[in-house]
């Protein structure tokens, strides 16, 4: 079981230490390392839309602290991140236009995962470049 919206308002901390995790409603069965890549995709960019290579280095290393990573889900991340970035643009992109007015749930924009996809499409077509930065 995975969570699959292991997003920054979706966790909790005390004393700077993961505390608690809330919203389990896209919870499922899928791969591992694709919880992983929601997560690289949800912690690892920058405002400006740049990944951060240390972050997410530093993102992976603590979860290998806890579960190591195969080569085979090291190798697939990513295609997995790009995955990943493409559900949450097409979901938002869906409750954009489809969040009745006055409901509870906020919208967020889509774009900001466009522009995720951006840059994981320049990362393979660059050269088969790693998402950890690293050459193949």
């Amino acid at each position: 079981m995975i969570h699959a919206d292991f997003f920054p308002d979706n966790v909790f901390f005390r004393d700077g230490k993961f505390a608690a995790a809330i919203d389990f409603y896209f919870a499922c069965d899928d791969l591992l390392a694709y919880d992983l890549a929601i997560g690289l995709n949800a912690w690892c960019f920058e405002a400006d839309g740049t990944f951060n290579v240390t972050s997410a280095k530093a993102f992976v290393a603590g979860y290998e602290q806890r579960r190591p990573l195969s080569a085979d889900e090291r190798a697939a991340l990513p295609i997995l991140a790009w995955g990943a970035a493409m559900r949450f643009f097409l979901t938002r992109l869906h409750d954009w236009g489809a969040t009745p007015e006055g409901a509870l749930v906020k919208r967020k924009d889509p774009m900001e995962y466009e522009r995720k996809l951006a840059v994981h499409r320049a990362a393979q077509a660059g050269g088969g470049l790693l998402l950890f930065g690293e050459a193949r």
